[in-house]
């Protein structure tokens, strides 16, 4: 699963094989950057940036608090933070969404809490605005 992985510095990690499936299993937490080609399938706890090229899938037991940045999401769980998904963000009914999302498409099921700033846009602008606030907090 993580064949090629490289650690770039403390707590971020690398992963580039491919279209591969990981997984962070309930009860298990992980500080820092993530950044992976693949789908992740989250069920565990992530206190920090999620960046895939991928889809990211977010179990019931699932928590994420920080910056998630992918292509398409499907969320049971809980994410409070920075949502960036260039298609689609499907929230099921146990889904708890707090912060600032941008987004291609929204799905949401009856009984998702959804407490966040919206912006839908397409993925080419998505990745446009994201890189410029980028810019502009690094200038300040």
């Amino acid at each position: 699963m993580f064949s090629k992985i490289k650690e770039e510095g403390k707590g971020q990690v690398t992963q580039s094989t491919g279209n591969q499936r990981n997984v962070l299993a309930a009860g298990t937490t992980i500080v820092g950057e993530i950044k992976s080609d693949g789908d992740f399938r989250i069920d565990g706890t992530v206190n920090g940036t999620i960046q895939t090229n991928g889809r990211i899938v977010v179990g019931k037991t699932g928590k994420i608090d920080g910056t998630v940045k992918c292509v398409n999401a499907e969320v049971e769980g809980n994410i409070s933070g920075n949502l960036y998904v260039k298609e689609l963000l499907s929230l099921k009914n146990s889904a708890v969404i707090t912060g600032d999302v941008v987004v291609g498409k929204l799905a949401i099921e009856p009984g998702a809490t959804f407490d966040a700033t919206c912006k839908m846009d397409s993925s080419s602008t998505i990745t446009k605005n994201e890189t410029t606030k980028q810019k502009r907090e690094k200038v300040s």
